[in-house]
């Protein structure tokens, strides 16, 4: 693609209202706040990384907006910063990491560094972590193998946000599900997504910008869809008096069960069975108990399959069929997974990452309060 993609769609508000910030800059302000909250100095350059990353990718729900409830689960209650992870089980190409209650980022880095070790011997790996805490953007994870040339795959369980099919209490996570397949060259494959319509993180920006949430993501407590201002939906998803619908929807009529189906398997996988908490008993970060959140990392090598030129040709050919597919006359192009994530990221590499005035202005008040003097923007 010749030109830059401005894919910015979520600045559906005045432009006057944002300010460009250098990644750079970025990273080395959520550095310093992360240091100063008591992180070791390589893993407060991981927890930066993995939100920074977020912004630069277009996924803000995820992205720096995220700092004040990791700083607020360091300093006030139930975050390790300095956690000695390890691993409990080691059984050829699976592996059981213990995150000794520490942020799920540092957690997720070492887990999937061991799962692509682990299938670079054996073809195939599987590394499990509990006791674990969020860990931002799944799809981080999936392309760190991804830059091995292996495909990568990358879930957890989370808080319950979600109302499961045909109730109306909060029960599971949003449980994202993400994909990393190496290409050639870029842009790589990259499915990345909730099994929830939405992340919670999204109506989370929405009351930062003082927007509403449409009809169609929110139950009450009365299976009634809840809209408006978003502050008050949050309030109400926080209070347990609403919960975010599965992937699909409500009911079962436009795949609601799909969702929540896909939500409930990821909880057994990378909550049952790795020993951590699932569904109702995944506690919120600041919340008065630890998290015990489950991560589920796999790596594939291709060459246990077929050569790498291969699959990158027939790959290639996969693409290129679905890229001649007629196109719909309401859409803008067909895309493959991922693109837009990189192209929007290789636009912010050279622009700057859109960042609110009110979220500048909470994370220059984090790090006043932590005694930094240094300001965001």
């Amino acid at each position: 693609m010749s030109e830059l993609y401005l894919y910015e769609r979520e600045l559906v508000i005045p432009p006057e209202e944002y300010v460009r910030v250098h990644h750079t800059l970025a990273r080395e302000f959520v550095y310093e706040i992360f240091a100063a909250a008591g992180l070791r100095d390589d893993d407060a350059h991981i927890v930066a990384d993995v939100l920074v990353t977020a912004d630069l990718m277009g996924i803000s729900s995820h992205g720096i907006q995220r700092v004040r409830r990791y700083v607020d689960g360091l300093l006030r209650c139930c975050v390790n910063p300095r956690p000695d992870i390890r691993v409990v089980r080691d059984c050829g190409a699976t592996a059981l990491i213990d995150a000794d209650n520490g942020l799920g980022h540092i957690a997720g880095v070492k887990a999937m560094e061991i799962a692509v070790e682990k299938a670079e011997r054996y073809g195939v790996s599987l590394v499990l972590v509990k006791n674990s805490h969020h860990y931002g953007i799944a799809g981080y994870y999936s392309l760190k193998a991804v830059e091995k040339e292996l495909i990568g795959i990358s879930t957890t369980n989370s808080e319950k946000l979600v109302a499961y099919v045909n109730t109306v209490t909060k029960s599971l996570g949003t449980n994202p599900i993400a994909v990393g397949i190496p290409r050639k060259t870029p842009p790589p494959i990259l499915f990345d997504s909730a099994t929830a319509v939405i992340p919670v993180g999204k109506i989370e920006i929405y009351s930062k910008l003082g927007k509403t949430v449409p009809e169609g993501w929110v139950i009450d407590s009365e299976g009634r869809m809840l809209s408006g201002e978003a502050s008050k939906v949050l309030s109400e998803i926080r209070s347990g008096k609403a919960s975010i619908l599965p992937l699909g929807g409500l009911g079962e009529e436009f795949g609601g069960h799909k969702g929540s189906g896909l939500a409930f398997i990821v909880d057994i996988i990378s909550g049952v069975l790795s020993g951590a908490a699932w569904g109702l008993h995944v506690r919120y970060t600041v919340d008065t108990a630890p998290a015990n959140v489950g991560h589920a990392f796999a790596a594939i090598d291709i060459d246990a399959f077929m050569s790498k030129e291969e699959f990158y040709q027939r790959i290639e050919s996969y693409i290129s069929e679905i890229k001649s597919l007629k196109k719909h006359p309401s859409a803008d192009r067909i895309w493959i997974p991922g693109e837009k994530a990189w192209y929007t990221m290789m636009t912010r590499l050279k622009v700057g990452i859109p960042v609110h005035v009110k979220l500048c202005d909470e994370l220059n008040s984090i790090a006043g309060n932590m005694g930094l003097g240094r300001r965001l923007c």
